[in-house]
């Protein structure tokens, strides 16, 4: 069974057909991620069965993402933690006459707008997809007022979503983490109102007054720093690998909810004092809803916090790998059915580098199919094992077909060179199986 059947196993969106046609789907846009969805599927009949499927009124997107969700609740559950990381991203779809999209940061701008829940362990293992709020903004009226649902409702939604999903998982501690646009105090009531079943992380946005007429951040940096914690930052566009040198407070305190009463938070402060010439200082200011009582902790809320980057990663995958933005699909409704699918396959991409990096030892046949992870020794023209390799031998193999050039100093290779190389890959494989299958039937080739 492929890695697709077995991850939409449970899918019902009514009819048969339609699983298969799901199942179907999601194998051919990862065979080809960077392809459009006629070179994706190969063919005139596929292709005009994918614009249907894409274009079923009776499908919804929520449905199509289900069996997912509950194959990454089974992941999760294999985790003493499990960080639900949200964001928003924009869609720019610019140029194209799709109806129901709306204005992006540029009123002239056109497109859309999504906030999926991205779950990772504390060693940024990717789980999955757990929800997503997608929409597109109304243009604002003639006095400059947007009509609409208030949009910092998805954040709080989001807390909502993940607190009915915690007593699936009674032995994983979730932990709702979120960079500054969170930092709403309507957000921290509502988490106490359900009992906190999900602990929250929250960069820090708002320097508030507290009740004692002092700021926020003054007060934490007042008191005396438990400490330093140090770590390598990873090399991103336009910025060099470092090590970051941080000093650390952390203080436990009452914040005025803005209702006349309190919310209880940790607020850390982590402050680069000395960075390198030419380097802007590292400041973070966190939140959080547990307790902070010595610089261990302390440690743990800054790693967990850096964990948020992972969700760049996957919109880098979903917007340069699957070039989405690209899709001509003719209403949001839509590409909504599209984006899902497409959100499944940035996550598998991007599990495969991450799971190549931090467990290489894994067996390769966990993530690979036994003719995808031979093709990727023959294309490297490299004699096969006798036995299943190593999951990160694979990996860099395939990398290798995307434009890696695994040199000493070279590191582990990154999704782009990957999801390069699947595609290469899985073209072979399939070429493979096709030539099995006519060998069966007594056809020469």
């Amino acid at each position: 069974m492929s890695w697709a059947a077995t991850e939409f196993e449970g899918i019902d969106l009514g009819d048969p057909r339609r699983n298969r046609r799901a199942i179907r789907l999601v194998e051919s846009l990862s065979a080809k991620p960077t392809a459009s969805i006629p070179q994706a599927c190969g063919d005139w009949a596929d292709t005009m069965a994918a614009y249907r499927f894409f274009g079923n009124e009776d499908v919804e997107w929520s449905d199509i993402l289900a069996p997912h969700i509950e194959s990454s609740v089974a992941r999760m559950a294999a985790h003493e933690v499990v960080l639900c990381i949200q964001d928003t991203t924009e869609l720019d779809f610019n140029g194209q006459t799709a109806s129901g999209l709306g204005p992006l940061s540029y009123e002239a701008q056109r497109g859309m707008y999504v906030h999926p829940t991205y779950a990772v362990s504390t060693s940024r293992e990717p789980l999955g997809v757990l929800d997503a709020w997608m929409w597109a903004r109304e243009l604002r009226d003639a006095d400059g007022n947007r009509p609409g649902q208030k949009e910092s409702l998805r954040w709080i939604e989001g807390y909502e979503r993940l607190a009915e999903m915690a007593p699936q998982l009674p032995a994983t501690r979730l932990v709702y983490l979120a960079d500054r646009e969170a930092d709403i105090m309507a957000l921290m009531r509502r988490a106490g109102e359900l009992a906190t079943p999900v602990d929250w992380l929250l960069r820090s946005k708002h320097n508030r007054t507290l009740s004692e007429g002092d700021k926020l951040w003054s007060r934490v940096t007042q008191g005396e720093a438990v400490g330093e914690v140090r770590f390598t930052l990873a090399s991103r566009q336009g910025q060099r690998a470092r090590e970051v040198v941080q000093q650390v407070w952390a203080q436990t305190l009452q914040l005025p909810d803005g209702t006349g009463g309190f919310v209880q938070a940790t607020c850390i402060v982590a402050k680069e004092t000395a960075p390198s010439a030419g380097d802007k200082s590292i400041e973070w200011r966190l939140l959080t809803n547990l307790a902070v009582e010595n610089l261990e902790q302390a440690a743990r809320m800054i790693d967990w916090y850096r964990s948020r980057w992972e969700i760049e990663m996957f919109f880098h995958v979903l917007k340069n790998g699957c070039r989405i933005e690209a899709l001509q699909l003719g209403c949001v409704d839509r590409i909504e059915r599209a984006l899902v699918l497409y959100m499944v396959v940035a996550w598998r991409i991007a599990r495969l580098m991450r799971l190549g990096r931090s467990c290489p030892d894994l067996d390769a046949q966990l993530m690979f199919e036994p003719d995808e992870w031979k093709a990727a020794y023959i294309l490297n023209k490299q004699k096969l094992p006798d036995k299943p390799p190593k999951l990160n031998e694979v990996v860099r193999l395939v990398a290798r077909l995307g434009g890696f050039l695994a040199r000493t100093g070279d590191g582990e290779p990154g999704v782009k060179t990957i999801w390069l190389g699947m595609q290469r890959i899985i073209d072979f494989a399939a070429g493979v199986r096709f030539s099995r299958e006519l060998q069966a039937q007594g056809t020469c080739v």
